[in-house]
């Protein structure tokens, strides 16, 4: 029990010297299956459910649990005073995002671990956490996404009149993301919808605005399909599949980076088809694409105050995807100008690689979001993920795969399929070093958990 808690931030529960009787245990074990399923549904890894689960099920009166997590499922099992096993199953089929409900449960299980509500009433508060309404609804969670987006392509080096064709752009995604939702369409083939929709309207309006001369530079064009390529990531698939392999759930952390993978490569097929469509288009009018000499791919173009400004809209905009509380939005601005002005002053200033200035800046916010969580009573995630969004390497994405799809057209000058590929394995390992460095820096930070006492939790049961 001491080793399933261990590196939690209810790591110093109370644990039962002795066996509870059968209607304990069972109560115990219900109490606890259900919240680590809640947690499974809202987003959590499994290290998290787990210490969370043998938590509640300390502070319950159950001596030894053994934990199962899969993909989508959660096993728990105990023996009563008089040997009798005792096993509950979750499976879980669907999950949303929702921060919010994962705060609340969190500081849930800090209550019952300090002793401050008894398992009874802390299963009605669990009842109340799961009927509590989302905290953003849909219109907002979409004009979000739509904003994080442009504000990426401000950090990278986008105009102002690109950043509002971005937003435009991405709602328009949105539209058609919800048509063919109503058929339930897989993510991989969803995905590769929405990046062809959105590099062709991004090719459209560039190509209006030459025509008509209404100021989208050249590599603005790259920059608004980068913005919807970060708008569309799984990053937070990706951190929480990670970190599952490295604290031992390799089973369910393959299953994840199975699903980001397909995720991935669907956004890839979708841009990848878009710029081919795009440029045999205009080589078939004779008209000329934004060739690679003229597009300067680097994400170091706009100016600090915009890049930082770009950072700060980017961690708000990022927490009200993930359904997080509302105090802990400014929270999360704040976290994502720290991490990508670190990651910029490691790179520009110092002259260290892309791709282990993002991996110190990941370890850096990990740390830093793991101790202002604990001290804010949310899980450290919940701060770390949104602010983790102005890292992703959506421009290195496009680069690789212009690379990739111009070398066969008219376009090609330089490029290859070589360089694209390594460009993507670049975007690859940067995405790893992310994922890596954030799970890295919480575990260091770990020491520094501050317990919650009673007088700290109360009036934490809703989202």
């Amino acid at each position: 029990m001491a080793d399933l808690l261990r590196r939690t931030p209810y790591r110093y529960t109370r644990i039962p010297h002795q066996a509870a009787e059968d209607a304990k245990v069972r109560a115990a074990l219900d109490l606890a299956v259900r919240v680590g399923e809640l947690m499974l549904r809202c987003g959590a890894g499994a290290p998290q459910v787990q210490g969370s689960v043998a938590a509640v099920a300390a502070a319950s009166g159950v001596d030894v649990v053994e934990v199962d997590i899969t993909l989508q499922s959660l096993l728990v099992q105990a023996t009563s005073s008089d040997g009798r096993p005792h096993t509950l199953l979750r499976v879980v089929r669907s999950n949303k995002h929702d921060y919010a409900r994962l705060v609340a449960v969190h500081r849930l299980v800090e209550e019952l671990t300090a002793g401050a509500i008894e398992p009874a009433a802390a299963a009605e508060r669990l009842r109340a956490i799961k009927r509590h309404p989302r905290n953003f609804p849909a219109w907002a969670v979409s004009a979000a996404n739509a904003v994080l987006a442009s504000a990426v392509a401000v950090m990278i080096g986008a105009s102002p009149f690109a950043a509002l064709v971005t937003i435009a752009v991405v709602l328009v995604v949105t539209g058609v993301s919800r048509l063919h939702g109503r058929i339930d369409l897989p993510e991989f083939y969803g995905n590769a919808i929405n990046a062809l929709v959105a590099t062709l309207l991004a090719g459209s309006a560039y190509a209006v605005s030459t025509a008509a001369d209404l100021g989208l530079r050249d590599q603005d064009f790259a920059f608004i399909v980068a913005g919807g390529i970060v708008a569309m990531l799984p990053g937070r698939t990706m951190a929480s599949a990670i970190e599952d392999v490295l604290f031992g759930f390799p089973l369910t952390g393959a299953g994840r980076l199975l699903a980001v993978f397909l995720a991935l490569l669907g956004i890839v097929i979708g841009v990848a088809t878009g710029l081919g469509t795009l440029i045999s288009v205009t080589e078939a009018v004779g008209s000329d694409f934004v060739s690679p000499s003229v597009l300067d791919l680097r994400s170091d173009q706009s100016a600090v105050l915009a890049a930082l400004g770009g950072a700060f809209v980017v961690g708000l905009a990022g927490a009200v995807t993930v359904q997080s509380r509302r105090r802990l939005v400014l929270a999360s601005g704040v976290l994502a100008v720290a991490a990508a002005g670190s990651a910029a002053l490691l790179n520009r200033g110092l002259g260290i690689g892309v791709i282990t200035a993002t991996g110190i800046a990941a370890v850096a916010l990990g740390v830093v979001g793991r101790v202002v969580a604990n001290r804010l009573g949310a899980p450290s995630m919940v701060l770390v993920i949104p602010a983790s969004f102005g890292l992703l390497p959506g421009l290195t994405i496009f680069r690789g795969l212009y690379e990739l799809v111009a070398q066969s057209g008219g376009a090609a000058g330089s490029l290859s399929i070589q360089s694209g590929i390594t460009t993507l394995l670049g975007a690859g390992a940067t995405l790893l070093a992310i994922a890596s460095g954030t799970a890295l820096g919480e575990l260091l930070a770990a020491p520094w958990d501050r317990t919650r006492g009673p007088a700290q939790t109360e009036n934490a049961s809703s989202p």
